[in-house]
């Protein structure tokens, strides 16, 4: 998805020593700040050094146990400055939102507002149609779980040439777009597969799910996280942005090649962008620990009654280690536990947020560059939930 930039290819990194500290244990769904020095965390001091070898400027992980609230961060938030990430800093979450938004339509589920069986045509009559995709067949579950079989916008290859990448990117990237335009692109190709019968990960089924909870609650997209949600979990690190192209201070800046590969290729700060590509599908902004408050309340049935949280983390199977529910990827680590969350890639930055069952352990990792191999955040989680507790 865009991102936006001014060029710093030439800028100096200058790094932060790695730090990490803690505070006293806390509850799911509250949040704490990190005040002191916790020991029992090298090897995520290494995983962060590690990802800094990837040319990335900064990397942070955020986590709560019940032994605390801590954080570890190497690197710099600002390229060419010694600013070190903070749990304060913000910044653009990308897929992470998938999470958000898929609480918020379960949410209207449980107040009895509408069905997750409904069809995408009882609340968005006309829009899905052409080319073998037939709204009146896909559900608002299989939006949610990604078993629609809806082509993804953001895979067009015009439109990733012509907007998503390169120096096309660059030039467009204040370019404001409506969802019915990106679901209109999504359009243009056939499905997947017939709905329920296969498994394809797709923007486009959020965007959709963005325009259902609009029709649903009769309040904007924004204005119904923030009513049932944000300001309920005190989340005041957290935005969607609609169209502000800002990311609110302090903030992580965050930096892209523009889908050019080697370390030779030139950086761009991108941290200025449309939000209105990524949208209901990857649009928030937020914190490491607001995203762990956050997960904290839904696993521990805050946010959405117990009977639909079961819903939620009924998943698709996708390989051995991985099934995806309503918004909710599982993920199975190599010590045997389970935990549940979202990865997010957005130009500028890769991020993933997770939490064990119970909601009892949260992680939330970010670095501010869009090239890593996600693989390398997946170890940093890995560390967090299965050597430290």
């Amino acid at each position: 998805m865009p991102a936006l930039a001014a060029a710093c290819a030439t800028a100096v990194l200058t790094t932060a020593a790695p730090a990490f500290a803690a505070v006293p244990p806390t509850d799911p769904g509250t949040r704490a700040v990190a005040v002191a020095v916790r020991p029992g965390h090298e090897a995520i001091r290494q995983e962060l050094d590690e990802l800094l070898s990837t040319g990335t400027p900064g990397a942070l992980a955020v986590a709560e146990d019940s032994q605390g609230a801590s954080y570890a961060t190497a690197g710099t938030a600002v390229r060419g400055a010694s600013v070190a990430p903070m749990p304060e800093h913000r910044f653009r979450v990308g897929s992470v939102t998938k999470m958000f938004t898929a609480t918020a339509l379960v949410q209207l589920a449980a107040q009895g507002r509408l069905r997750l069986d409904d069809s995408v045509d009882r609340w968005l009559p006309g829009l899905v149609r052409g080319n073998g995709n037939d709204g009146r067949n896909i559900t608002l579950r299989q939006l949610l779980n990604h078993t629609s079989g809806l082509y993804d916008y953001t895979s067009d290859p015009d439109f990733l040439r012509s907007h998503l990448t390169g120096e096309n990117f660059l030039q467009h990237r204040f370019d404001r777009f409506t969802p019915q335009q990106l679901i209109a692109i999504a359009l243009t190709h056939r499905p997947h597969n017939a709905p329920g019968k296969g498994w394809h990960y797709s923007n486009t089924n959020y965007a959709l799910a963005g325009l259902v909870i609009e029709k649903a609650s009769g309040r904007s997209y924004a204005q119904q996280l923030r009513r049932t949600i944000l300001e309920p979990l005190g989340l005041n690190h957290t935005t969607v942005p609609h169209t502000s192209v800002e990311v609110p201070t302090p903030h992580l800046h965050g930096y892209s090649k523009l889908g050019e590969n080697g370390s030779s290729a030139p950086v761009y700060d991108v941290t200025r962008m449309s939000p209105t590509v990524p949208n209901a599908a990857g649009e928030m902004i937020s914190t490491a620990p607001d995203l762990n408050r956050f997960l904290g309340a839904l696993m521990t049935g805050r946010l959405v009654p117990e009977p639909w949280l079961r819903q939620m983390r009924t998943a698709v199977p996708l390989s051995d280690e991985l099934s995806y529910g309503l918004g909710l990827l599982a993920r199975k680590l190599p010590c045997g536990k389970t935990v549940w969350g979202h990865g997010g890639q957005i130009q500028g930055y890769l991020s993933y947020a997770a939490a064990t069952a119970d909601g009892a352990h949260r992680a939330a990792v970010v670095v501010n560059s869009d090239w890593p191999d996600s693989s390398r955040l997946d170890r940093v989680l890995d560390v967090e939930f299965c050597q430290t507790s």
